[in-house]
């Protein structure tokens, strides 16, 4: 059964609970209709931006704002939409629709601040980053303290950005990017042990990418092992050859 079938279904049958209390009446004429209807049809339209259809997820967000102009969760949703088609105009219109609503939820303002990094707003996503971090309560607050690290080096803020992954790890202990971005900032400290000790970390949870091979070319320098480097330096060049830590390890090696 495809996901619009099942959840208009769903909502089919949602409509037609309310439709057996009200003795016939229109099942959006009653304030519990209208925000079960208003709530199906947002799960639809997540559902269709999880399984990458976006464009299917515009109508059943747009039927939801029609029931509810105000509701956050829909204009959260939308703002995902228009930020997976690269429309940031838009998706910024909507995060901000959402915040109004619900200024303090530290989903939407992490959402919100990963957009504006990706528009290289780096302080505006840096304060989101903030705003969401002060709910203790969040369950990716580790994520968010992450996010505020990645800003803080965009922003050349290091000191700040090893604060902030610290506290990341403090929470997870095993979030990749933030071992590895601490690995990079010990390297770049000179604190090589240290860099090794988040380096060995991360391989353990992820899989290499062109810049943990760099670093591990480094590394692997550092400590005297060339076979390792040697190793690295041929993973580099196969599987990342266009890229800037390729051009890096030429620069530095060859």
């Amino acid at each position: 059964m495809s996901l619009r079938l099942a959840t208009m279904i769903c909502l089919t049958g949602l409509l037609a609970g309310c439709m057996s209390h009200t003795s016939g009446m229109n099942p959006l004429s009653t304030p519990q209709g209208r925000e079960q209807a208003r709530d199906a049809y947002i799960q639809l339209g997540i559902g269709y931006l999880q399984k990458g259809a976006s464009e299917r997820a515009k109508e059943p967000l747009s039927k939801a704002l029609e029931i509810d102009p105000n509701h956050a969760d829909a204009h959260a949703a939308l703002a995902l939409v228009f930020q997976t088609q690269m429309e940031p105009a838009l998706a910024d219109q909507h995060y901000r629709k959402a915040l109004a609503v619900r200024p303090k939820d530290a989903r939407i303002l992490n959402n919100y601040g990963t957009f504006l990094y990706e528009q290289k707003r780096y302080e505006q996503a840096y304060e989101r980053y903030r705003q969401a971090s002060e709910d203790t309560l969040y369950g990716e607050r580790s994520r968010v303290f992450e996010n505020l690290g990645l800003t803080a080096q965009a922003l050349k803020r290091d000191d700040q950005a090893a604060e902030h992954f610290q506290r990341a790890l403090r929470l997870n202990a095993n979030r990749p990017q933030a071992l590895l971005s601490m690995a990079e900032l010990s390297y770049n400290r000179k604190d090589y042990v240290a860099a090794r000790n988040y380096y060995e970390r991360f391989t353990g949870l992820s899989e290499q990418n062109a810049r943990s091979l760099l670093l591990g070319i480094r590394l692997a320098r550092v400590f005297g092992n060339a076979g390792q480097a040697a190793s690295y330096g041929l993973q580099l060049k196969r599987l990342y050859p266009a890229s800037r830590e390729y051009q890096l390890y030429l620069s530095e090696y060859k």
